[in-house]
C-alpha cells in the first residue's frame, strides 16, 4: 500500500481558515478535479459547469488557505492560473489533553502475520488446531492459514512483520522502542545467534541457549507431540539515544534516531538467523497460545515526557 504524500495535518482550534476553506461542495469537486491534472480556471469552469467568476471566487479562497500552488502563464490575452493542488491528503487532528496522554504507545502482533519471509528447513508453523501446511517445506509460509499461527520455528532464514508506526502523527519525542517476544533456539543440543533488525538498522545479536523443557509449560494444546523445546525466554529488546540493549545488557550502538521512524508509517522488525551466524541453532517462536508467557509479539514506543529511564540511565 502506497503510504500518503503531501499530507497536511488540520488542527481545528488553529486552521479555522482552512476548514472553512474546505467546507464548500464546489470548492472540493475543484480539489478533486485538478489531483490528477493542473488546470486553468476557464477550464475548471468549463468541466464543472461553472461560470469563470464563480470558479475565481472559489480559487482566490483556496488560495488563500494555502490549499493550491499556483503557476502564472502567459495567455492570448493577459497570463492565466494553473491550478494544482498543493497536498493530495487531509487529516482533521484534534490536539489530545497533555494529562490524557500515555507515556507509551504498545501494539501486539500475532507471530502468524509476517509480511516476508526467506526461511531453510527444518521449518514449520502450527496453529492451535493443527499443522498448518506441511513440515519442513518452506512454501508453507505462503498460506493464508499462517495468519493463525501461534508457533513457527525455522532453521536459518528470516522473518519479518510490519508494526503500524503509531508515533508518525506525535509531536512528542521517543525516549525508547521496545520488542518483546518468547523465543527459543530450534533444539535442545546447540546454541543460536538469533538476530534483531528495525527499519533495516541491525539492532543486534542474541546468542540464544539450547532450549529446554526444565519448567512446566503453561500453554500447549493437547493434541501437540512434536519434540524439542516447549517453552522459550522472554528476550526484550531496546533501543534508545544510548544504543541498542538487550534485557538492559548494550549489544550495539544503533540508537532511536539510526531508526529513521518519522520518515515510515510502520515500523519493520526482523528476527533471523543469518546463513553466516557462528551458531546455527535455529529459532522457535512463540505465541500466546504456546509456551509460558500469554502474549504474542509486543512493540512499545516511549515518550520522552514519562517515559522509563534507559537501561543506561538506570544504572
Amino acid at each position: 500500500m502506497k503510504e500518503p504524500e503531501n499530507l497536511l495535518i488540520i488542527d481545528p482550534f488553529t486552521d479555522i481558515d482552512i476548514i472553512k476553506a474546505l467546507a464548500s461542495e464546489p470548492r472540493m469537486q475543484m480539489l478533486f478535479l485538478i489531483k490528477e491534472k493542473a488546470l486553468n480556471i476557464n477550464e475548471i469552469g468549463a468541466a464543472l459547469k461553472m461560470p469563470q467568476s464563480t470558479v475565481a471566487t472559489h480559487i482566490e479562497k483556496l488560495e488563500e488557505a494555502g490549499l493550491l500552488n499556483i503557476e502564472a502563464l502567459k495567455a492570448k490575452k493577459g497570463s492565466q492560473k494553473i491550478c494544482s493542488p498543493a497536498y493530495n491528503n487531509y487529516l482533521i487532528k484534534f490536539p489530545e489533553l497533555k494529562q490524557n496522554k500515555k507515556s507509551n504507545i504498545s501494539v501486539e502482533m500475532p507471530i502468524g502475520l509476517f509480511t516476508d519471509f526467506h526461511v531453510n528447513a527444518p521449518c514449520g508453523l502450527c496453529s492451535t488446531a493443527h499443522i498448518i501446511g506441511f513440515l519442513d517445506m518452506s512454501d508453507t509460509f505462503f498460506n493464508p492459514e499462517r495468519m493463525s499461527a501461534q508457533i513457527l520455528w525455522f532453521t536459518s532464514g528470516y522473518v519479518e512483520y510490519k508494526f503500524p508506526n503509531n508515533s508518525f502523527y506525535e509531536s512528542r519525542k521517543i525516549s525508547k522502542i521496545e520488542f518483546c517476544a518468547e523465543i527459543s533456539a530450534q533444539t535442545n543440543i546447540w546454541n543460536s545467534d538469533i538476530t534483531l533488525t528495525i527499519n533495516n538498522a541491525e539492532a543486534g545479536t542474541w546468542t540464544s541457549p539450547p532450549g529446554s523443557n526444565d519448567k512446566p509449560v503453561n500453554y500447549l494444546p493437547q493434541w501437540w507431540t512434536q519434540g524439542g523445546p516447549q517453552h522459550g525466554l522472554l528476550k526484550s529488546w531496546t533501543v534508545t539515544d544510548d544504543g541498542s540493549f538487550i534485557d538492559d545488557e548494550k549489544i550495539s550502538d544503533i540508537t532511536i534516531s539510526d531508526l529513521h521512524l518519522s520518515e515510515h508509517h510502520s515500523i519493520k522488525i526482523k528476527l533471523a538467523v543469518k546463513d553466516d551466524a557462528k551458531n546455527q541453532g535455529g529459532i522457535i517462536i512463540f505465541g500466546k497460545s504456546f509456551g509460558s508467557y500469554p502474549q504474542d509479539l509486543i512493540l512499545k514506543i516511549y515518550f520522552k515526557d514519562g517515559a522509563p529511564l534507559s537501561p543506561a540511565q538506570d544504572k
